[in-house]
């Protein structure tokens, strides 16, 4: 991942990003790092708003953590308005091509998170 110009690659952006997001993590939350292990598989079995339906609801720290860096995450790069809750997006607004584009997303952000979790939360 080089940058060109100053600017940042796009998975730099996400890396950036991820990491940010596990590090304002409390670093004992083993549920952050399960919940983040099994998001991408969740995903895949369950869908996108499924499983951000899912992590809202239980309202547990992990699940909040999760929730809020996912969502922020995609939000942005799909240039949601501001303050725009995703789960409420992909209910109310989002296409089909939306959908998949902010799946896509998803999964590509949760690939750096998983892996951040793992070096910085697993003891």
């Amino acid at each position: 991942m080089t940058s060109v110009g100053g600017r940042r690659s796009l998975e730099q952006q996400r890396a950036k990003a991820a990491w940010e997001s596990v590090r304002s993590v409390d670093a004992g939350d083993k549920e952050f790092l399960s919940l983040a292990r099994g998001a991408p598989a969740d995903i895949q079995a369950n869908g996108l708003g499924q499983t951000l339906a899912f992590w809202k609801a239980k309202k547990g720290p992990g699940h909040n953590s999760l929730y809020r860096a996912v969502s922020g995450w995609v939000s942005e790069r799909l240039s949601l308005r501001h303050g725009a809750d995703l789960l409420e997006w992909v209910v109310k607004e989002a296409s089909t091509e939306d959908y998949r584009r902010a799946t896509v997303e998803a999964m590509a952000f949760l690939t750096w998170l998983k892996r951040f979790a793992e070096a910085e939360l697993a003891q």
